[in-house]
């Protein structure tokens, strides 16, 4: 059981109501839209503009998330291409009530710098 996130945060936000499944909990597409808003801020600072998800390789959901919670993404560069970007993505649920703290879902996205036009462009090599 992972203790700690890997990766940078880039997104804190609180699980609402109006993001819930028929169940009650916090609704999967939900945490997907997070987890490729939180690649996508790493994956522009490291392409310096503009930038398009390419593919999601893998999704894991591994616990529920509950209205009230405070969802953290955490985003860690893994494989940098000519054009393209491969971000680990891990989403921690805290309760803020008691402060329990755990790993709720992991995925592996890709981005590609694109240009104005929306072709694919070269991702700047890190100094």
């Amino acid at each position: 059981m992972k203790t700690t996130p890997k990766g940078e945060l880039t997104i804190q936000t609180l699980a609402m109501p109006a993001d819930t499944n028929p169940n009650g909990d916090i609704f999967g597409g939900w945490l997907v839209s997070q987890m490729d808003l939180a690649a996508g801020v790493l994956a522009k600072k490291i392409s310096r503009g503009r930038t398009a998800t390419v593919a999601i390789h893998t999704m894991n959901f591994l616990r529920a998330v509950h209205v009230g919670d405070m969802v953290s993404c955490h985003v860690e560069l893994t494989k940098l291409g000519n054009t393209s970007m491969t971000f680990d993505v891990e989403v921690w649920s805290e309760q803020l009530a008691t402060g329990e703290r755990y790993c709720v879902t992991e995925g592996t996205f890709v981005f590609v710098a694109i240009d104005d036009d929306g072709r694919p462009r070269q991702v700047p090599k890190p100094a």
